[in-house]
């Protein structure tokens, strides 16, 4: 587990921004079970291409996009451990990758964001390639 003076400021780069936390399995559940509307979940860690363009491409596509998820939230992968597994299952049958970014429409997996998907992309492409999700879904 990373130690939380890493972990903190990353956090904050999306809580600071309207990004509700969460950091236990029930809160995961309590936010994707019978929910309606939609919820973009990052599912945040402290590598590089989180830094670079995962959490900035991730915050441009909110601020340029028309629509909007109804929610956003976030996990934290190696140190919100319970809350990244339960969030993971939500995304099943895609495998455990962090950075990742998924958004769910009344509680069920519309569209995933793999870590592949992000690596080597900047945070333009990723705002752009979001703000289309969002046009479709939200």
């Amino acid at each position: 587990m990373y130690p939380a003076e890493l972990v903190e400021p990353m956090k904050a780069q999306l809580t600071q921004n309207g990004f509700e936390e969460f950091t236990t399995a029930d809160a995961v559940d309590k936010h994707l079970k019978d929910h309606s509307g939609t919820s973009l979940m990052v599912i945040n860690s402290v590598c590089g291409c989180a830094a670079g363009t995962c959490r900035p491409g991730v915050l441009r596509s909110l601020e340029k996009s028309g629509k909007k998820p109804d929610n956003l939230t976030t996990v934290f992968a190696g140190f919100d451990t319970e809350a990244t597994q339960k969030a993971r299952e939500y995304t099943l049958p895609f495998p455990p990758s962090s950075p990742s970014i998924a958004l769910f429409k009344n509680g069920n997996l519309v569209h995933m964001v793999e870590r592949h998907h992000i690596e080597g992309r900047s945070a333009e492409m990723i705002a752009n390639h979001l703000e289309e999700v969002y046009e479709e879904f939200c």
